[in-house]
């Protein structure tokens, strides 16, 4: 199978990387619309990577693309390789604001196109293990789910201008994958910010720390809580708290955390960031990728997904402006 990367920045590079050591891909294909990038990066990953100069060029020899550029290119790299029923898989978000994702959910379903929407944490094997009981009833009626989203350091000011904010680019993971575990809607969102590590973070209209509580229709509730910037170690975990049982992912001997517990261990090499975190999951990602090209899998992570945590996002950012809850059906 042959597989094309748009955009070879960190994270495609990761993608593209990833790839290459899959023995089900007979090749790489790289485009990147700064020149030479592409070359460069397929000439670190070895004979099954090779370069092109245009992105219709990429379309054209694969098999599925992997679009991982800027944010505002999404929807038009989108819409090229739906409409040469080309499958994709599409980094999130799939556009910069609800508006364009709404028309571009609209576009590819008008299509009926085959695209993957790169939340990661669907293809966590815990996250999926945890799903599994969740649906199987073992979890019980789930009281609480509580989440933890901490970057070890702060990100790269360049990056932070283009972000999206907190709720967009780091609680979007949150507001996707809880509600796709509980499998309810979620009815009131309030949420609450601020800025503690950097005031570049206030100069942008952003904050570096944040909570939220979603509640859902059922009853249940979720806390989530996110900062940039952890001196442990970069920390995402999830705990789900129910009738019938309590459990946990992301806690292991690598979670930054020092209990105060007489005997109790210390973290052994905490994560430096979300790709050592989450690496199986993003190898997980390409294999079923490549699983609904060949039609042998259903899409996990569908474009109308997406909107239901963007419109999360939204109403996030609306509570903490307001200070008040804000109502989401």
């Amino acid at each position: 199978m042959r597989i094309g990367v748009a955009g070879v920045g960190r994270i495609g590079s990761m993608h593209a990387s990833n790839l290459v050591s899959l023995p089900d891909v007979e090749q790489v294909l790289l485009f990147d619309p700064v020149p030479g990038r592409a070359y460069q990066a397929a000439g670190g990953l070895g004979d099954r990577a090779a370069a092109v100069d245009t992105y219709e060029g990429l379309v054209a020899d694969c098999d599925g693309v992997l679009v991982a550029t800027p944010t505002a290119s999404h929807p038009h790299l989108v819409r090229g390789a739906v409409a040469a029923r080309v499958p994709v898989l599409c980094e999130k978000p799939l556009a910069p604001d609800l508006a364009a994702m709404e028309a571009v959910v609209a576009g590819i379903e008008a299509m009926d196109g085959q695209v993957m929407v790169g939340f990661q944490r669907r293809f966590d094997p815990a996250t999926v293990e945890l799903r599994r009981r969740l649906r199987a009833g073992e979890v019980g009626t789930v009281y609480l789910v509580r989440t933890v989203n901490n970057d070890h350091l702060p990100p790269a000011g360049e990056f932070l201008a283009t972000s999206g904010g907190l709720f967009r680019d780091c609680l979007i993971h949150d507001l996707d994958a809880v509600p796709w575990l509980v499998g309810e809607p979620v009815v009131e969102v309030y949420a609450s910010g601020a800025v503690l590590v950097d005031q570049a973070f206030a100069e942008i209209g952003d904050v570096d720390n944040a909570v939220v509580t979603l509640r859902f229709a059922g009853g249940a509730h979720a806390l989530l809580s996110a900062s940039r910037h952890d001196p442990v170690g970069y920390d995402c975990r999830m705990e789900v708290f129910g009738s019938k049982d309590t459990l946990a992912v992301g806690v292991d001997e690598h979670t930054p955390l020092n209990s105060l517990e007489p005997g109790a261990p210390r973290p052994v090499a905490p994560w430096p960031g979300f790709p050592e975190r989450y690496h199986h999951a993003y190898v997980n990602e390409m294999r079923v990728f490549m699983e609904v090209i060949a039609g042998r899998a259903e899409n996990p992570s569908p474009p109308r997904d997406s909107l239901t945590s963007l419109r999360l996002a939204a109403a996030c950012e609306e509570s903490w402006r307001t200070a008040l809850p804000v109502r989401t059906v």
